[in-house]
């Protein structure tokens, strides 16, 4: 069978920032081992994407054409939908190449399945985990398993969504082969993010508030051996010269000696790399930050999202000030770069925690201002997502009414503190000019 993998955009068109594709090479790695032919396009890659999907279209012989919607809208407090340019390509699909089945899935996809076969009119798609249904799937093609985990299809003109299957064992992870799509052409050419990611571990226990990845990867802790995870790092180094990693896992030190451990066989390797990764504040300590450091880790991004008490408690951080405070010490004492997250105007956002809020942001530069390893301090909105705790609370409120569609962005903003974060985000700007310009107030230049 001939199999085309397309990966639909997943940022907007003018940004440089791009990341590997991760998920549909190891689709077509899976596909490639059952003996299909299997080609790949990344269109975030691409000068011009919808001219590579045209071009590896022509000749219109493929049996099966798969569409991947990894994201559904840049997020950043933009207005900005993924679906149009998603849809775009179905319907290239479609005009292109009239014969192959098509079917579709990813990450968004998954979080919003009913809608977009509706709009799509695939004919199939996949919800969950892909590693275990994608090859039964392609095992039984043309025919279907109609009882098949996370499989959506259309019968008699209706529409049939199966549960997903209970998540897999990491054990089982398939590591993608690289030689189907280099990766070396991504190396270095992100700067926010570093655009190789490599997969450590699946799940969340947390009850973060706003957050999807317990619909999408269970609440159940899966890691995959570190033998397997470093094997992976090794390749991408030794055999295209990758130094920089993303470890793609919602929190990267959950379990911390999960993540001890990887660092540690990094550093038996003698691999000459850098990481970065979301790390949860209180689980860091002297002894596991200087391993993360030595192990070339060059940025911790943390997300302790509400700037005061109270908003920690809305959104279920479970985390307090003097733990978050701490842990900022222990990293600007290191003196690697630093990135904090925080959602501003949360449910129950008033004048006490808008002062603390300000306190809070100034505290965080003061503990960085002497190493001045404080990237910066990112202020967004709450986007509200389908079965989450933030859409119940802004439904409650009025904010949002039951029945909405959350396929397009929707950000919780309401009044009185509508214009909060461009108050916030003036602070925030002058205390990162004046830190990394070691300005102080009321000095002549």
């Amino acid at each position: 069978m001939k199999l085309l993998l397309i990966q639909s955009p997943s940022v907007e068109d003018h940004t440089k920032e791009r990341v590997y594709p991760i998920g549909i090479v190891i689709l077509a790695t899976i596909a490639k081992n059952l003996r299909h032919e299997v080609a790949v396009v990344d269109m975030n890659w691409e000068d011009d994407g919808y001219a590579a999907v045209k071009n590896a279209l022509a000749g219109d012989d493929f049996d099966l054409v798969g569409i991947s919607l990894r994201n559904i809208d840049p997020l950043a407090n933009k207005n900005v939908s993924l679906v149009p340019p998603f849809l775009t390509v179905v319907s290239m699909v479609r005009a292109l190449s009239p014969r192959s089945k098509l079917i579709v899935g990813g990450t968004a996809f998954s979080l919003f399945a009913k809608e977009l076969m509706t709009l799509s009119k695939a004919d199939f798609g996949l919800i969950g985990e892909g590693e275990i249904a994608f090859p039964k799937f392609l095992s039984a093609f043309p025919d279907l398993i109609s009882d098949l985990p996370g499989l959506c299809y259309y019968e008699n003109g209706r529409l049939r969504i199966n549960h997903p299957r209970p998540m897999f064992d990491l054990k089982e992870y398939v590591s993608p082969d690289y030689s189907i799509l280099p990766p070396d052409r991504y190396a270095d050419i992100n700067q926010y993010v570093p655009a190789i990611g490599v997969e450590t571990r699946r799940g969340c226990p947390l009850k973060c508030a706003y957050c999807s990845y317990p619909m999408l990867q269970g609440t159940k802790i899966r890691c995959r051996p570190v033998k397997d995870i470093v094997d992976e790092i090794e390749v991408l180094f030794r055999d295209y010269g990758i130094r920089l990693f993303h470890l793609n896992d919602p929190v990267v030190n959950m379990p911390s000696e999960h993540l001890d451990a990887i660092c540690r066989e990094v550093l038996r390797r003698d691999l000459d790399i850098q990481w970065t990764g979301f790390f949860r504040e209180n689980f860091l300590n002297e002894k596991n930050v200087k391993l993360y450091v030595k192990s070339g880790c060059n940025c911790f991004s943390l997300s302790p999202d509400g700037l005061s008490e109270k908003a920690r408690v809305t959104l279920g951080k479970d985390l307090t000030e003097e733990e978050l405070l701490r842990a900022a010490r222990l990293l600007a004492d290191t003196g690697v770069c630093s990135l904090y997250h925080f959602m501003v105007n949360v449910p129950g956002e008033n004048e006490a925690t808008v002062a603390e809020s300000r306190r809070m942001i100034d505290t965080i530069y003061r503990i960085h201002e002497k190493s001045r390893s404080l990237g910066y301090v990112v202020l967004n909105h709450i986007r509200l997502l389908p079965e989450t705790e933030s859409t119940r609370i802004a439904v409650r409120e009025g904010v949002i009414e039951a029945e909405r569609s959350l396929l397009y962005p929707f950000y919780y903003n309401p009044q009185p503190y509508e214009d909060l974060r461009y108050e916030l985000e003036i602070q925030n700007q002058k205390n990162n000019i004046f830190m990394w310009y070691g300005l102080r107030e009321g000095e002549t230049p």
